[in-house]
């Protein structure tokens, strides 16, 4: 066996089995060895950026690492903005990056770069064995730095000559009683994974949150990460409910279980000065798996912490803790034991008609959204009524738009629909946002995965308008609008879908829409649907 093998095997023995690909020809080995490896399914990519957006799907669904295949600095550089998202979703993933081999690089060859400087803004750990022999123990240290807690992004660089170099049977590392079968983030999907046990919150730590929430003063509870899972929502909702704190979490969750049965909370405002008016009043602000808010952008006059002024900012479980348990731990001290956490009712929306616009929209997604559905929400502007009109449809999973990067709805929704292959997927895509990595269509039909995609055609750069004046920039001329303006021409999203093999169909009026949207989810495979919206922030 040569170095690819032991790569992939060591991969496969710790839990690894997935890695969506984007090759060239210093990880021809590895693309070779795939065939000798059978329990590591491999699944390609046309673009880097879907390769690492799906890996950071599957990863928040399944709280196991999918591998990435990158070809050296360029192909590393075409996926950052996705490493960047899962960064900051806290998503395991083990990026390999492919290097040229270890004698050839001082001859300085074209595609020679700098892959540590690019890949470290966006790796909790980073790589580069330089002898075969070391090459198990790194994809062993890969995935354990992946799992965390909490998870993160694990960068190796492997040089060619390593995958090449033929070694001896017993070259691969098992982790030794290290393997077992547990469940994802979202109890969703079960697999052999590392076991990785997150930090127990300090007991005082505990008592001291429970003391304050005691005390009278306003209080709200901001939760982020594994906070909005159910666990942590049910514990958080019975605190709530007991001592009058209110409940947030962060804009931009990475996995939300939410809808009918399950509790709810209000998720912080994008616009800083909504975000200001949600947090008025408050006294002292518990943060559970969350950061203190800050706005997403400096704009003049305005400041960048959304903390009011008088107000306390107090931790009680920070990524790298047991934060469910912490919540739970909480509620028992405040005398919850026995309370029921608050539920959304069992309510949808009647099925619209008339006009196609946002808040038909979302009305027309929650009437029909399946039970058991992951949605990937990048619909941005045109999709702000969806996530409030479908708090009361059945269960499912929220996944969101976590660093800001957009490009990531597709290839989220890819990996996901990867990792749940028995739950429908729904992709939320912007039309602008959708020309990031429109790649991503063809994997899904390749793969024939159910994902429906509902592209918001608004033929704008919405939120840029909205930030136009904002920013202060004044009122935009013909030239500046024209930066802004993505209808001129009208991009054929029914064509470019049904151009990479994915059955489509565009809706114009909200009962188009909603016939459409049944079609798809009662048929296997991918659908897209493309929703014909009302130009710019209309």
């Amino acid at each position: 066996m040569n170095g690819a093998q032991v790569l992939l095997d060591t991969l496969v023995a710790n839990g690894v089995q997935v890695c969506f690909a984007n090759p060239g020809t210093s990880e021809m080995q590895f693309v070779a060895a795939v065939d000798a490896v059978p329990e590591m399914r491999a699944i390609l990519a046309l673009f880097e950026g879907v390769a690492t957006g799906a890996a950071d799907g599957y990863g928040r669904m399944t709280g196991k690492p999918a591998a990435t295949l990158l070809h050296l600095g360029p192909g590393l550089g075409n996926g950052i903005a996705n490493l960047h998202n899962a960064r900051r979703a806290r998503t395991p993933l083990v990026n390999i990056v492919g290097d040229h081999a270890t004698y050839h690089k001082r001859y300085d060859p074209p595609l020679e770069s700098d892959i540590e400087s690019l890949a470290m803004p966006v790796s909790g750990w980073y790589g580069s064995p330089q002898r075969v022999a070391d090459l198990a123990a790194g994809a062993t240290d890969a995935v354990r730095a992946a799992l965390g807690p909490p998870g993160q992004v694990a960068t190796l660089v492997v040089p060619a000559d390593l995958t090449w170099t033929e070694v001896g049977q017993d070259a691969v590392t098992r982790p030794a009683g290290a393997v077992s079968t547990g469940r994802g983030a979202n109890d969703a999907t079960t697999g052999a994974i590392r076991e990785s046990k997150p930090l127990q919150v300090p007991e005082d730590d505990v008592e001291r949150i429970a003391k304050l929430l005691r005390g009278g003063e306003p209080v709200m509870l901001l939760l982020g990460g594994t906070a909005v899972h159910e666990r942590g929502l049910a514990a958080a909702s019975r605190v709530a409910r007991r001592t009058g704190a209110r409940l947030l979490c962060e804009t931009f969750p990475a996995n939300m279980v939410r809808g009918a049965g399950m509790p709810g909370v209000e998720r912080l405002a994008y616009l800083a000065e909504l975000a200001m008016a949600q947090l008025e009043g408050v006294r002292h602000l518990v943060l559970a798996d969350a950061k203190a808010p800050v706005s997403f952008f400096a704009y003049p006059g305005k400041p960048s912490s959304l903390v009011p002024d008088g107000c306390q900012v107090h931790v009680l479980a920070t990524s790298g803790h047991d934060v469910p348990g912490a919540l739970e731990h909480l509620a028992s001290l405040l005398g919850t034991t026995g309370d029921e956490p608050e539920h959304h009712l069992a309510i949808r929306p009647e099925r619209p008609v008339g006009p196609l616009t946002a808040s038909a929209l979302g009305a027309a997604i929650g009437a029909v959204l399946p039970e058991g559905a992951i949605v990937s929400d990048e619909g941005n502007t045109a999709g702000l009524f969806v996530y409030q009109e479908t708090a009361g449809s059945p269960p499912h999973n929220w996944l969101c738009l976590t660093g800001g990067a957009i490009g990531q709805g597709l290839p989220v929704a890819t990996g996901a629909a990867v990792a749940c292959p028995d739950r429908p997927v729904v992709c939320l895509e912007a039309d602008g946002s959708a020309m990031y990595t429109p790649q991503a269509l063809w994997t899904q039909a390749r793969e024939g995965l159910n994902v429906t995609t509902v592209v918001l055609a608004n033929h704008a750069y919405a939120v840029l308008e909205m930030e136009l004046a904002r920013v202060g920039a004044g009122t935009a001329g013909p030239r500046a609008s024209s930066m802004l303006d993505i209808g001129n021409p009208d991009m054929d999203f029914v064509a470019l879908a049904r151009g990479m093999g994915v059955d489509s169909s565009r809706a114009s009026t909200a009962e188009e829409l909603v016939e459409a949207l049944e079609r798809a989810f009662g048929e296997p495979g991918p659908h897209l649907v493309e929703a014909v919206m009302p130009r710019g922030l209309g």
